[in-house]
């Protein structure tokens, strides 16, 4: 039992679906853009973090401000999860956010560590302060770009889900 396909009426409703979801990745694609809020409220906490990790604190003070810091870090993360009016499932995410999430990671660390060495191979006074400037600085010239790159894509994935002769 087949039943007869109309092409025109196909490809009327694959338009119809196609819609939306170019409206869905448009909005993530303006979200990635526009929307730096998270990114600077996550580098004011990490420049504060760092600051007062150089002081000379007592441990059990410096295991209070690492749990501060990842409480509000995890705060910060789930209010920008809940405001977010998109819920795209598995294609919001590619291997593109991963890999971006992990050079965010390396590229933050390695500033840390080595605007940490240099201030303290040269003595320079406020040194935490600096850490954290340098620190701060470069993670947030990292992070715009970087989520510019994961998002990029996500138009490109939806595309190819349709093949390529439907409705030429």
């Amino acid at each position: 039992m087949s039943t007869p396909v109309d092409a025109e009426r196909a490809w009327q409703d694959l338009q119809r679906i196609r819609v939306p979801q170019e409206r869905v990745y448009d909005e993530v694609e303006r979200s990635a853009r526009s929307d730096a809020g998270p990114t600077y409220v996550t580098a004011a906490v990490m420049w504060v973090f760092l600051a007062v990790t150089g002081l000379d604190l007592p441990m059990w003070a410096f295991w209070l401000v690492l749990t501060a810091y990842f409480a509000v870090l995890s705060t910060v993360a789930v209010v920008h999860s809940r405001r977010s009016r998109i819920r795209l499932h598995r294609s919001r995410h590619s291997w593109r956010s991963f890999a971006t999430f992990v050079a965010g990671m390396v590229v933050t660390l390695v500033t840390i560590l080595a605007s940490g060495f240099v201030a303290d191979r040269l003595a320079l006074p406020f040194a935490s302060l600096i850490q954290a400037t340098v620190s701060t600085g470069a993670f947030v010239l990292f992070v715009g770009p970087a989520n510019r790159w994961a998002v990029s894509a996500l138009r490109d994935r939806g595309t190819r889900a349709v093949p390529e002769g439907v409705g030429r």
